[in-house]
């Protein structure tokens, strides 16, 4: 009996609803822009000693105790977070690669914090202990969802203002058929470290850095349906 009133209830399902109605009127597509300048609310930089010489294990000794050094200097300063980066040894062959010349090892640790000011005196005098390779700026994460959030928020509504004009120029009325979301971010590229800077260690002064903004760009295709 179940199975009877199962199949009865397939039956009465109308053809449409399982078909992709065609369209009735006139079909446009089109695209909207919308973008927006984020502020670079987080700072990333990155410090890191490397050593080279003949026997490995005091080559490793040197930048265990640079990196504990640097760490030291790093967690002293409030509003910095720290963390270990990427550590490598790898050896450096003869000029005709037949046997270990000496080891090189180098490791990391990377610092960020959403005070540009604490970053860069943090790097000023992380210099004194470690090279630093690179400084990037970027919206934090919750910054950059609120800005994609509002930007696809006014994406859409442009959207649907455009589809309203075009309707009202065609005297039709219309309804939306597709839209489609897309997003992308443009971040700033990492200010590198030239040789120079690195070996400014004595000075210890915070690094000049600019945290400058970010722009968010959403974009919305669709197709709307002017009713003939």
């Amino acid at each position: 009996m179940k199975r009877t009133l199962l199949l009865f209830a397939f039956a009465a399902l109308p053809v449409w609803a399982t078909e992709t109605a065609k369209p009735a009127g006139t079909l446009i597509d089109f695209r909207v822009d919308v973008q927006r300048s984020v502020a670079n609310d987080l700072g990333r930089a990155t410090a890191y000693s490397e050593i080279s010489g003949s026997d490995a294990a005091e080559v490793a000794r040197k930048v265990k105790a640079a990196i504990a050094d640097g760490l030291a200097v790093a967690k002293a300063h409030a509003g910095v977070t720290v963390k270990s980066g990427n550590t490598h040894t790898y050896p450096v062959y003869s000029k005709g690669g037949r046997s270990i010349e000496s080891w090189r090892m180098r490791s990391e640790i990377i610092l960020e914090s959403r005070d540009a000011a604490a970053l860069s005196t943090a790097v000023g005098k992380l210099q004194g202990a470690l090279a630093v390779s690179n400084i990037n700026f970027s919206p934090a994460a919750e910054t950059r969802r609120k800005a994609e959030d509002d930007a696809t928020l006014e994406a859409i509504d442009t959207f649907r203002s455009k589809a309203e004009r075009i309707a009202t120029l065609m005297k039709k009325p219309y309804r939306i058929r597709q839209m489609s979301v897309n997003g992308s971010s443009h971040f700033p590229q990492p200010y590198p470290m030239g040789r120079s800077a690195m070996l400014m260690a004595a000075e210890a002064a915070p690094m000049p850095v600019e945290a400058g903004e970010s722009n968010i760009s959403v974009s919305i295709s669709g197709q709307i349906e002017l009713a003939e």
